[in-house]
């Protein structure tokens, strides 16, 4: 089932199953989330945990023993319960269960709510861990937006621009998108903008560290500066995620971009990885609460 928020300004459709996403309208009815297609790819904005990314052999250790958990871990797949739900904001809840301790050795309450601001999305996550043990774990999200956004432009209109004096890295990934080691610079046109274009993701996903706080999506009007930005678009806010990807679907013309702030990164190429070890998880000793809040805002001249 899914629920629905709503302001003066937008109108957001959340899915009880992973809690993600559904659908995010300005007030003129103009839908900016992704609506999945298989012909690119059926996912919108799957909420990540308590991995990000891939594993080897779909398998890592805890405690000397071996578990298996798919790309993205479980939540993304899982039904989540109301915990509370008002005219503007929705908070849903995952507990551990048998079926996801067959997964993930941890007891837990994990939570992700949803608030509208404005013309802003705040999205707030909450872990409690319940076990007696530390847990370790990933966190992110991976929504996709429309591009174009506006009728008469082309995916090719649109950049990512960040801001200015941003010096990030690419972190080097195999073929098959497991962690290499070390990273390069990735330089940005002007010092602040990536255009976009479909052939930027055919080595699949970018994923960037050293990333300031936040990034656009917005177009380049041709009519206007180049350096100016117009019409509508999409800024992520994410002050707690120290990596963000930028992904869509590989050696196609898919009409979106995801926007996808993490806090950790997927396993090492051929490494099994003890999640105790692994560098960048989330260490939640026990009965501690883990939180995480970034946003997601509409940018659009009639907003």
């Amino acid at each position: 089932m899914n629920r629905i928020i709503e302001n003066r300004f937008l109108r957001v459709e959340i899915q009880e199953l992973g809690g993600s996403l559904h659908s995010v309208k300005d007030r003129a009815g103009r839908e900016y989330l992704w609506q999945g297609d298989p012909a690119y790819w059926d996912g919108q904005a799957p909420n990540l945990f308590p991995y990000i990314g891939r594993m080897t052999d779909k398998k890592y250790v805890v405690d000397g023993k071996e578990y298996h958990m798919d790309i993205h871990g479980f939540v993304k797949d899982s039904l989540m319960k109301i915990a509370s739900l008002d005219g503007d904001a929705v908070r849903l809840f995952l507990e551990d269960s048998e079926m996801t301790r067959q997964q993930y050795p941890f007891s837990f309450r994990y939570e992700v709510a949803y608030r509208l601001q404005d013309a802003r999305i705040v999205i707030e996550y909450r872990v409690e861990n319940r076990s007696r043990k530390t847990m370790y774990f990933g966190i992110g999200g991976h929504p996709g937006f429309n591009v174009p956004l506006e009728d008469g432009l082309r995916f090719e209109d649109y950049c990512l621009r960040f801001p200015e004096g941003t010096h990030m890295k690419r972190v080097n990934f195999t073929p098959a998108c497991f962690v290499a080691g070390g990273a390069e610079e990735f330089p940005l046109e002007d010092g602040d903008v990536l255009p976009l274009r479909h052939d930027l993701f055919d080595q699949d996903a970018i994923i960037l560290c050293d990333v300031p706080k936040e990034v656009s999506l917005i177009s380049m009007r041709r009519d206007r500066p180049a350096a100016e930005s117009a019409g509508r678009g999409v800024r992520a806010v994410f002050p707690q995620m120290d990596y963000l990807g930028i992904w869509h679907a590989p050696n196609t013309d898919a009409p979106y971009v995801c926007i996808e702030p993490w806090s950790s990164l997927p396993s090492r190429q051929d490494v099994v990885e003890d999640l105790a070890a692994q560098p960048g998880l989330v260490s939640l000793k026990a009965g501690g609460v883990y939180e995480n809040r970034w946003e997601i805002e509409i940018l659009g001249e009639e907003l």
